[in-house]
């Protein structure tokens, strides 16, 4: 499907992996974790002599932090602790894929582990009973980094067709996402739909919706899923917020957002108060949405393709261009949820929970 050198034949691995019955009750985890770019991940497997039936039935590890931006070599162990458990679609069987935080040799977490912070959150804030959808939008590449299915030495036609569109004129990729899809439903990630993007060779998958701190837990295996099955097709996933300058839409990770209040009837009244308080604190969710700090949402933030301006902060009804958009059918219904379109598509899921749980449920930015 690509250009690329790393090649192999997956028909030859299909032999060995057909082994898995006489494993005789051993059981393959790979841990996945957050390295310390904030954005990447990593991953490596431990047999173990039995099946796990929860997450508190695998052991902590360690690895060389030295090699993934989080230590010196002079003191490089970090440590996984499980956090929540997946069944492995690649291994399959009784395999499972664990995704992990990551703590330092004096154990305290790792400058990228914002899961615990978020954790804490969520459970102050558990009474609201949070509960957020995400969509991920990401773009396909070629190995030598040229949007996948793009004229090598030129463009495809404008933005116009592409969304949600059908013919090998219109979309690339396509594989790519239903075998993800399909790995996601057999992980048990809550994965919930996707779509072709505004721009050729971008895609979206919806996560959620989910409680408090699984959202986070979700959709970063959902990433990780991602990764791992375009490499399988010699792929290259990208989450940059505007993978292509010029006149092309960028990528966001919008997230929807509801509690009970707003959910229940005449949770509209919520909403709207809730708008309000995020009003007043734009900017340090701006700070939080992606992991520059502003930096790669600049960017994306324009005012245009879809977009409001990162120097401003707005709502409306229906208005895609908007920093809060209320579905039109919450507006009529009177309840409901709103979409937060600012969080860049590398944001850290569990940064942009907290801090909107933070703004409009705890009223506390005490960090």
């Amino acid at each position: 499907m690509a250009d690329y050198s790393a090649r192999t034949d997956k028909s030859v691995l299909d032999r060995y992996m057909e082994l898995s019955p006489g494993m005789q009750g051993k059981c393959q985890v790979m841990y996945v974790w957050l390295d310390g770019s904030g954005e990447d991940m990593r991953c490596k497997t431990k047999t173990l002599d039995f099946v796990p039936k929860s997450i508190t039935e695998i052991p902590e590890w360690n690895y060389d932090g030295s090699s993934t931006y989080q230590a010196e070599g002079s003191n490089s162990d970090m440590y996984l602790r499980p956090a929540a458990m997946f069944d492995d679609p690649f291994r399959r069987g009784d395999n499972k894929l664990v995704l992990c935080e990551v703590y330092k040799y004096d154990q305290r977490p790792a400058e990228t582990n914002h899961r615990k912070s978020c954790n804490e959150i969520m459970d102050r804030a558990k009474d609201s009973e949070p509960w957020f959808g995400i969509e991920q939008e990401y773009t396909l590449l070629a190995q030598d980094g040229h949007p996948f299915g793009w004229p090598k030495m030129g463009y495809p036609g404008p933005q116009g067709p592409y969304y949600c569109g059908v013919g090998a004129n219109k979309v690339y990729g396509r594989d790519i996402v239903e075998a993800h899809y399909r790995a996601c439903l057999y992980a048990g990630v809550k994965i919930a739909g996707t779509n072709a993007e505004v721009m050729p060779a971008q895609w979206e998958f919806q996560v959620g919706p989910c409680l408090g701190i699984s959202m986070g837990d979700h959709l970063w295996m959902a990433r990780f899923i991602l990764q791992r099955v375009a490499e399988d097709f010699g792929v290259v996933v990208t989450f940059d917020p505007k993978p292509m300058e010029g006149d092309w839409n960028g990528a966001g990770c919008h997230t929807n957002y509801s509690t009970n209040a707003m959910r229940d009837d005449g949770g509209i009244q919520h909403i709207k108060a809730a708008i309000d308080k995020l009003s007043k604190k734009h900017w340090d969710h701006i700070r939080m949405y992606d992991p520059k700090e502003g930096g790669d949402n600049a960017r994306r933030l324009t005012g245009k393709h879809e977009t409001s301006s990162i120097h401003d902060f707005s709502s409306g009804i229906a208005n895609r261009g908007a920093s809060i958009r209320i579905p039109r059918q919450c507006g009529e219904d009177g309840k409901g949820y709103m979409e937060d379109r600012r969080p860049s598509s590398n944001c850290d899921p569990y940064r942009v929970t907290e801090a909107i749980v933070r703004t409009t449920v705890l009223d506390d930015w005490n960090m």
